[in-house]
């Protein structure tokens, strides 16, 4: 079968910057939802009118990808406001944000904690991956029809390029 719109595809990857360094690696395929929102528009784009069995490398800039690193969105807030168990790595939705939080950071960010000190968190609304170019080398899998219920969600479920939410026992996060 060939890759098309609203089909699905199973995939395995190493996800590389472009000094050579891994990012992610599937070693296991995993399926996307093409024409939906899994993967991004390049890879979807490359991969139309391909079949199990092929394989790919792709070199895909920023501004295609997690868009450019915007010092904009790092922001410093008081420690005060978030809970003790609170560590770095851990995600927050903009939407979610504690009171007393900076009235000007967008609320439909994610937030990753980037650094705690003892009087303030900063908070980076970019995507981890902003900013950097990536080499995706890549080889289908698996190609099927999507299901009704694939289509209507938009995804497989899978999610891989969107970053969740990651703080356990909060009101804050899911």
């Amino acid at each position: 079968m060939e890759i098309t719109e609203q089909c699905v595809v199973a995939l395995t990857w190493t996800l590389k910057d472009t000094l050579g360094e891994e990012l992610d690696v599937l070693d296991e395929p995993v399926e996307f939802l093409i024409g939906g929102g899994d993967l991004l528009a390049p890879i979807e784009k490359s991969l139309q009118g391909h079949a199990v069995g092929a394989t790919l490398s792709l070199h895909i800039e920023p501004e295609e990808a997690f868009g450019d690193y915007d010092d904009q969105l790092i922001f410093l807030e008081s420690r005060e406001l978030f809970p003790a168990e609170l560590e770095e790595g851990m995600t927050i939705e903009g939407c979610a944000l504690p009171d007393g939080c900076n009235r000007d950071a967008p609320r439909d960010v994610l937030y990753t904690v980037s650094e705690i000190y003892p009087e303030h968190v900063v908070l980076d609304g970019n995507h981890p991956l902003a900013g950097i170019a990536i080499r995706l080398h890549l080889k289908v899998c698996g190609v099927r029809e999507a299901t009704e219920e694939e289509i209507g969600r938009g995804s497989t479920g899978t999610g891989f390029f969107r970053v969740q939410a990651s703080m356990p026992e909060s009101h804050l996060l899911h």
